[in-house]
């Protein structure tokens, strides 16, 4: 029983920090921080695998939720692109 709690724990931290990270990554969307979005990203996908790795959350819940993560980003990557001013021709 003090087994199976302790590792309740962990894994309650675990899934809380992918939570966290995936926040992190939609704010920094929104608030149009591509940077910030991006370190968000890779920091998220490597939560979000090792989770996934220890059956915390299920496999195809983690590749869903990496590729809707990875298309906003690319979406606000490439949309700041489109509204920068083009470079001198």
């Amino acid at each position: 029983m003090r087994q199976s709690t302790k590792r309740r724990d962990a894994n309650r931290q675990k899934k809380s920090s992918v939570r966290t990270y995936e926040k992190k990554l939609r704010k920094a969307v929104e608030e149009n921080r591509l940077e910030d979005a991006q370190a968000a990203y890779r920091t998220f996908t490597s939560l979000i695998d090792r989770a996934a790795k220890r059956n915390i959350v299920h496999r195809n819940t983690a590749a869903r939720k990496k590729s809707r993560l990875n298309s906003l980003v690319k979406k606000a990557v490439f949309a700041s692109r489109e509204t920068a001013p083009a470079a001198a021709e």
